[in-house]
């Protein structure tokens, strides 16, 4: 047997049938080493410039301040924040409500967020400051402390839930974690909204008509129920309630009209549309001064009453972490409410408005308005989508606008108190029942639920009902659950498609790409060499044999080779899925060939109780067919949707690979893996032994043809150059291509119709001719890891008709 030459082989002799030591000694050739420890330490360990990047990053504001010297921004920026402080201020004291609070801390939120997000926040159009979601929660925080029997001032339990959620939420954008508001689906977070929408109206609807008795955070089902049974109690308040909404969708709709017929004053109108929260209220606040001025302790409604002028509460905030454990079971539900509900809308609007915001500084600006917020007499506070759909609408420009806002807060709280005391309560809950309102998932986008997974849509629906009839934290818990019970069932049962060539040519208009020799087809792609001097330029595409990829059932998907299988895995390879991915694959395999050759024993108790023994087995009887089938030759393992594995699903490929070389004896099964997109992942499968030829036969060894991918690097050689010499002289070049392509493989290749050797790096001399030639893709010392499946299919095609070839001529020779 020959050893192999050392030293570098001379260009000419870099064909097909070199051996790895040959063309790892090649200057040109590409040895790649594997990751380590000490590397992935290395990277981990933040550079000075990256630790200095970082600390900028915490303050965003430095990227546009410096450049702040526009007067239409300032304009811009004038306009919005003036416009959102009009609508926060009685949005704040409405939802102070909801959370159990006096009106006065819902001023203090909202100042505190508009003050401190354009310092930390990466959005022009957010707005942050107390939303009806959050003040739900945090209502039903403090009942269930009360509840537990504490006397606890609300503000205080406020104030600690703030803290500590604002902490948690902190702490995950210090660390750059943002991207672990993405386990929330979009069918839990509006399964969400929607039943958070019908709970917050359920729970106004007292207030609205004025009736009392019964607790408003009750389920939504059981606050309906109460408030029909105590109808008959409704006193005048149901009137101005009643009436206050109609106002309110009236011109909305209305306006929303008036836009439409006149185009050239749509923004104007927009403004007066914003304007109608404020409108109403001034309306119905002028006629509760009129009616009760003479009755302030007797009203004839209810009214919102006293409010403290300025910040009362400033100061070191009562916080009191004993509390916690009364209410650690929603403090997950309040930072999920916290985190996703501003990240949704600052996405959202991003895109819109065509920037990019960074969660993980998003979750820094929350984090640090709700732990900054009690020193004001804040509470929980996170991103309106109403009052940020105002804001963009309104043309703000920078988040600078919030300083704006912040102005109106703070003259409202100290200079309109005393007016504020005649709001009616009814008018307020019709403010926050037309607030909600925006937050119900509409017919339309339920539909397209349903018709993009039905699956999902039965969560959403689940998570509606839920909510409706317990509670919307019980709401959000059992759709996440459910959500991530069918990701782990899709992942569990995740297996991959076996896959077959077809030839196809690309069609541009109605002639193939191509089909010319005058056509310049590289832009269009890479195609196989034409075959005859009028042929259009074809390639190989590789698709599931099922057709399940949707592909027209009527095409004739071939096999790629007797005895060799291409299997894509569909959904990654790791534990969850390596069992059901492998038991597929060995299944097929089972059931498409026939053992290489039956084992014998010398006893015939020393046969295993599953082996049928050398009689006919179920599969021969089933199928007559079945001793016609191929023996198992070489698998081909799709990787391009694999990203990392792990100790037990390489433990489990090693296992099947030991399963299926028993299976096969004598001959060992070729393992070519293609299209691996990480240097970890090719780390641990060298380590189970794949990547280079079984040795188990020495001799099939040393005779292995190793093809490799050469990628051209401009010069003479390059595709370029190539194409222009195939135009200038086909008929010569296409000979040249053709003797060279065939170096190295048997006729069997040839009436196989296998793709041509020149591609993959089995090329011919005169491409790898010096370094102006082409250069490895991947590294030469692993073989058996394959750029894309065309190389793979080629390698394990020529290595199988190598080894056949060789056990051809032991037979002459015996």
């Amino acid at each position: 047997m020959a050893l192999p030459k050392t030293g570098p082989p001379e260009p000419e002799d870099r064909v097909a049938g070199d051996t790895v030591s040959q063309l790892a000694s090649s200057p040109d050739m590409y040895i790649e080493g594997l990751p380590t420890s000490v590397e992935w330490l290395r990277e981990q360990l933040p550079s000075a410039g990256e630790a200095a990047s970082y600390t900028v990053s915490l303050f965003p504001f430095v990227s546009w301040v410096s450049h702040y010297n526009n007067i239409q921004w300032l304009a811009s920026d004038v306009v919005a924040g003036v416009t959102i402080g009009a609508v926060v201020v009685p949005q704040g004291m409405a939802y102070a409500l909801l959370a159990k609070l006096p009106p006065e801390y819902g001023l203090y939120s909202s100042f505190v967020g508009v003050m401190l997000y354009w310092i930390f926040g990466t959005s022009k159009d957010i707005s942050i400051g107390p939303v009806a979601v959050l003040s739900t929660v945090v209502g039903n925080v403090i009942e269930a402390v009360r509840i537990s029997g504490l006397d606890t001032p609300p503000q205080t339990i406020a104030f600690t839930l703030s803290v500590v959620s604002g902490s948690i939420v902190l702490a995950i954008g210090l660390l750059r974690w943002g991207w672990i508001v993405d386990i929330i689906p979009l069918t839990s977070l509006s399964a969400f909204m929607t039943g958070s929408a019908v709970t917050i109206a359920a729970s106004q609807l007292p207030a609205l008509l004025g009736v009392k008795g019964f607790s408003n955070r009750d389920p939504p089902y059981q606050v309906i129920l109460n408030t029909v049974k105590h109808l008959a109690e409704a006193k005048t308040d149901a009137v101005l309630g009643i009436t206050a909404l109609i106002i309110l969708y009236s011109i909305r709709h209305s306006l929303a009209k008036a836009a439409e017929r006149f185009p050239r004053h749509k923004r104007f109108i927009f403004f007066l549309s914003t304007m109608r929260t404020v409108a109403v209220l001034v309306m119905f606040t002028t006629a509760s001064y009129l009616i009760n001025a003479d009755r302030p302790k007797d009203p004839l409604f209810d009214i919102l009453g006293h409010i403290p002028q300025g910040f009362r509460h400033i100061g070191v905030p009562q916080v009191d972490f004993s509390l916690v454990h009364r209410f650690s079971s929603l403090i997950p539900a309040t930072v999920i409410v916290m985190v996703v509900e501003h990240m949704a809308i600052a996405k959202s609007f991003g895109r819109v408005n065509n920037y990019t915001i960074d969660p993980s500084q998003e979750m820094v600006a929350i984090g640090i308005t709700n732990m900054l917020g009690p020193v004001f007499g804040g509470y929980s506070s996170t991103g309106s989508f109403s009052r940020t759909a105002i804001n963009s609408k309104a043309g703000v420009r920078t988040p600078a606008a919030g300083l704006f806002t912040g102005g109106i807060v703070l003259l409202a709280t100290y200079f309109l108190t005393e007016i504020f005391f005649f709001i009616p309560s009814a008018a307020l809950a019709a403010v926050i029942i037309h607030a909600v309102g925006d937050l119900v998932t509409s017919p339309s986008t339920a539909t397209q639920f349903w018709r993009v997974s039905p699956i999902e849509f039965f969560v959403f629906v689940v998570g509606v009902l839920v909510s409706f009839f317990a509670g919307i934290e019980d709401g959000l818990y059992t759709t996440i659950g459910l959500s991530i019970a069918i990701l782990l069932f899709r992942l569990l049962q995740a297996r991959g498609d076996f896959l077959g060539r077809v030839k196809v040519h690309s069609v541009l208009g109605d002639h193939i790409i191509g089909d010319s020799h005058r056509e310049v087809v590289a832009q269009y792609g890479t195609f196989d060499q034409d075959t005859t001097e009028n042929s259009a330029r074809a390639r190989n595409v590789y698709l599931p044999l099922n057709h399940g990829d949707g592909s027209n059932p009527e095409l004739n998907i071939e096999t790629p080779y007797p005895g060799i299988f291409i299997y894509r895995f569909s959904d990654g390879f790791n534990f969850t899925n390596a069992n059901a991915s492998l038991d597929y694959l060995t299944e097929f395999i089972y059931d498409n060939t026939k053992q290489t050759s039956p084992v014998f024993f010398e006893r015939p108790g020393d046969r295993p109780w599953n082996d049928p023994g050398p009689r006919r087995s179920a599969k021969s009887l089933a199928n007559p067919l079945h001793d016609r089938l191929p023996c198992l030759k070489a698998i081909i393992l799709d990787f391009s949707s694999v990203n990392n594995v792990d100790i037990t699903s390489v433990q489990r490929l090693i296992d099947v690979r030991n399963q299926l070389d028993a299976y096969s004896t004598p001959d060992v099964v070729d393992w070519h893996i293609a299209c691996i997109n990480n240097r970890w992942t090719k780390r641990a499968l060298d380590a189970a032994g794949f990547g280079v030829p079984s040795n188990h036969n020495e001799e099939t060894h040393h005779r292995w043809k190793s093809i490799f991918s050469i990628a051209d690097i401009g010069g003479r050689n390059s595709a370029a150059a190539v194409a222009e010499e195939s135009r200038m002289s086909s008929f010569a070049l296409r000979n040249e291509e053709e003797a060279s392509s065939i170096e190295g493989l048997s006729p069997l290749a040839e009436r196989e119709g296998d793709i041509g050797m020149e591609k993959t790096g089995a090329a011919s001399p005169r491409r790898n001719r010096g370094v102006g030639g082409g250069l490895a893709i991947h590294s030469v010392n692993k073989p058996l890891f394959h750029v894309d499946l065309t190389s793979a299919l080629q390698s394990a095609i020529a290595n199988v008709e190598a080894k056949e070839e060789f056990k051809f001529s032991q037979q002459l020779e015996t």
